[in-house]
């Protein structure tokens, strides 16, 4: 069964396609996760376990509470056991036990399960499980990266080759017809370039909680961050004998938007050059210095002018989720999003990076590149490790400022001449650096194989001298 029919199945007994592309990416079929226990689906699926265990009719593990869990486990960990110098044959079970409270969690379940299995059974005793764990220890934190690792090119590996899979399209953004986003390879290059305007910026706003599940507070909400012209609550007449301009307000949609005539007629009187009264359920509005030119121009004046709303948010469409009301902004301005009362303002966000970076500052901009180049890769069905994609995003934002990655960026700042020619502008990169006498001391790995040499990693990082007899 491959993995799609997998991934079929699954869905087909009722599991998420989420969480059926999880079991399927880790090599689970339909058999395999019918025969798991509880604590090995929960390491893939993690707080969606309990849904797929009832599925299947596997037993569900009660959590301790968390307070009671932590103690447990703090008294685990700083409990250790009386080390005896006498050697005896420790089953594998008793070996675990030991050398977890040994690592004091510090090492993952399946190299302990290695330590348990190679120990199990042999003539040994506490202070030998404990030396295993600490030279175990200091390989773990020395393998996290090996030393010398090419880790940018693997990185760059990881993301470029799926990224050739990915198709060229702006889609439906969460079901919601009425929003445009741009999706798949122009907004992974739109991330990585660090462009300063999304083409479809969107803001998602999450509402507080005690409003959360209250339609008409997010209608409320909703209607003071979309922006409202004159001609969204007003119909425009032009009275060419009189030169005056009608302004006849439609008072159910001012109604539904929070808007009365006076609110218009204020806004109507801020604009230069012209005189507004009311004449009963009508704003008349007259030139000070009348002429047919002006006039026309004062239409597509009052027609664009903004009465409520926040600049850059064009539409706002509200939707009932799982959670309660969230709403999804067309345009963005996060810095004024952030002033209204009622969102809740540790979950909403934007799509635009540089917003971010201008509100919550650069941590906030590397975390939206992190969450934003990772949702479009997996809205396209392709998983690359987040690793990658934190280093990535780590350089672009390592001294302050967004970055982009190309030739104006990270890629254009490489001290190697070769790396920089090898990228774009061969011809450019390589005349300069001819008329300033640069000199490359073929560190990398671009610059090395563009000449033919091996690579200083690997068999190519160390030189091995052989003396004779």
């Amino acid at each position: 069964m491959g993995k799609r029919d997998t991934i079929n199945a699954l869905v087909k007994r009722g599991v998420s396609e989420e969480d059926a592309s999880r079991l399927a990416d880790k090599g689970y079929t339909l058999d395999k996760v019918k025969r798991a226990g509880y604590e090995e689906l929960e390491a893939v699926l993690g707080g969606n376990t309990k849904a797929v265990a009832e599925i299947f009719g596997i037993q569900i593990k009660e959590k301790e509470p968390r307070g009671e869990r932590k103690k447990e486990k703090k008294e685990k960990a700083t409990k250790k056991p009386e080390l005896t110098s006498e050697k005896e044959h420790l089953g594998e079970q008793d070996v675990r036990n030991k050398a977890e409270v040994f690592a004091e969690g510090k090492l993952p379940p399946k190299v302990i399960d290695k330590i348990a299995k190679a120990l199990a059974d042999k003539n040994v005793n506490d202070r030998i499980i404990e030396k295993v764990v600490k030279e175990t220890l200091k390989e773990y934190e020395r393998a996290r990266v090996d030393a010398g690792e090419a880790v940018g090119i693997i990185a760059a590996q990881s993301i470029g080759e799926p990224g050739t899979q990915m198709t060229m399209r702006t889609f439906h953004y969460a079901g919601v017809a009425e929003i445009n986003v741009t999706l798949g390879l122009p907004r992974l290059i739109e991330i990585f370039d660090a462009r300063r305007k999304p083409a479809t910026p969107m803001t998602t706003i999450y509402l507080e909680e005690d409003i959360r599940h209250n339609a008409e507070a997010a209608k409320s909400i909703a209607s003071q961050i979309e922006v409202t012209t004159l001609i969204d609550i007003a119909d425009l007449g032009i009275d060419v004998i009189n030169m005056h301009v009608n302004i006849i307000p439609k008072l159910r949609r001012m109604k539904d938007r929070g808007i009365d005539v006076e609110t218009i007629l204020i806004r109507v009187k801020k604009i230069k050059g012209i005189e507004a009264k009311m004449e009963g359920d009508t704003i008349v509005v007259s030139l000070a210095q009348p002429s047919y030119l002006k006039l026309q121009s004062l239409i597509d004046t009052l027609r664009d002018l903004k009465i409520k709303g926040i600049d850059g948010i064009n539409r706002v469409i509200v939707r009932s989720e799982n959670e309660g009301f969230v709403l999804y902004t067309e345009g963005s301005n996060f810095k004024e999003i952030m002033q209204i009362d009622g969102i809740d303002k540790t979950r909403t966000v934007t799509n635009d990076i540089e917003e971010m970076y201008e509100v919550l500052g650069i941590e906030g901009a590397r975390n939206t590149i992190i969450n934003e180049a990772y949702s479009t890769l997996r809205e396209q069905g392709l998983v690359v490790d987040m690793r990658h994609i934190m280093l990535v995003a780590d350089l672009m934002t390592c001294d302050g400022d967004i970055r982009a990655v190309g030739r104006h960026g990270i890629a254009g700042e490489k001290p190697s001449v070769l790396a920089r020619a090898a990228f774009e502008l061969t011809v450019d990169h390589l005349l300069e650096a001819g008329i300033k006498g640069s000199v490359d001391e073929l560190k990398g790995v671009s610059e090395n194989i563009v000449v033919g040499k091996p690579i200083n990693l690997g068999t190519g990082g160390v030189k091995l001298i052989f003396k004779g007899k």
